[in-house]
This record gives C-alpha cells, structure tokens and sequence, in this order.
C-alpha cells in the first residue's frame, strides 16, 4: 500500500530514491489538497470508481528502462521532464497495475509531500495542483490511465509565465481553502 510523507528536500540523492523525511502524511492531509487515494485489490473495484467518477476512456502505460523507446537515456530524459514541476487541467489518474513510483504534490505551506505508489495503489489528482512524476529506483511501472473524455496530456510549467493564473489553477486554490 502507499506511503505518504514530506519530502527530505536536503538530501543529494537522486530523485527517484524515497526522500523520505520521517514526517508521515495522512490520507486525511491528501484528501485536504483534493487528492483521492484507494487501494483497491480489483479491477471490479477499479471499474465501480470509474463509472461513480465519470470516466469513460483508459489506456495503459509502461514505463522502463527496456520497453521505453530510445532505451535507458531517453526514458532518464523522459522523467526530467515529468519531474518538472507543473499541473494540469484535467484530473490525473492512475491506477498501479505493477512496480512502483512517485507522486510528489505540494502542500498549502508549498512543501512537497510525496506518495509512493505500489501495485493496486489509486492516486487522483485534482486539475491544477502542482504536483511532479517519478520511477522508484526499480526504474518500472505499469498503470492504467483513466479519463473522463478522450486522453490528453498538456503540462503547464510553474516556471512558465502566467501558469500561477491559470483558472484551473484558481479554481483549485478556491476549492480546497473552503
């Protein structure tokens, strides 16, 4: 099952280590920032979620080292750019069907709390949090995508201009201080 906890910003290892800082953060903490964990042993379960949220499309993806296309370096660019920090303006679903990464969200304080992800392990984000992507260091992940219309997948930087005032970004400000 998932672990939540504060990311240990001042460690020098690589960021698909744990960077667990001991400070554990509770479901309860994740639910405040709109993120909706599950575990959830099958796919039955998978599919009542699905139908009670609204999600009519699903893809799977894998991710490693092996299987990425261009090999070893362009999955390690891959995850730069994953590790970017940004939001989006659809929910960001993933349901673990094996291995293991990370999800690292930001707090209300702007602290970076992490989830680690496993097999069976569901994470929702909510549009317009600012959150990042990475593999654990087994460097491997299958997951099913789930979305409410047809697939996309547009980035929007925080380092980019204007990305602080996006109306998703401004919605989801507004809803989880209510």
């Amino acid at each position: 099952m998932a672990e939540f906890y504060y990311y240990d910003e001042t460690s020098d290892l690589p960021y698909t280590e744990d960077h667990n800082s001991g400070k554990v953060v509770t479901e309860k903490q994740l639910a405040d920032l709109g993120v909706f964990y599950r575990h959830v042993e099958t796919e039955e379960g998978v599919n009542k979620i699905a139908k009670e949220r609204n999600y009519k499309n699903r893809d799977v993806i894998s991710l490693s080292e092996e299987t990425f296309p261009g090999g070893k370096e362009a999955l390690s660019k891959q995850l730069d750019k994953f590790f970017e920090e940004h939001l989006h303006e659809d929910e960001e679903i993933r349901y673990i069907l094996d291995g293991e990464g990370y999800f690292d969200v930001r707090d209300s304080n702007d602290r970076w709390i992490r989830a680690k992800i496993f097999k069976h392990d569901l994470l929702i984000l909510p549009p317009g949090i600012f959150h990042r992507f990475t593999l654990s260091s087994t460097k491997y992940i299958k997951a099913l995508r789930l979305f409410k219309d047809r697939p996309k997948w547009e980035a929007h930087f925080r380092s980019t201009p204007g990305t602080e005032d996006n109306i998703y970004r401004k919605n989801y400000l507004k809803a989880v201080k209510t």
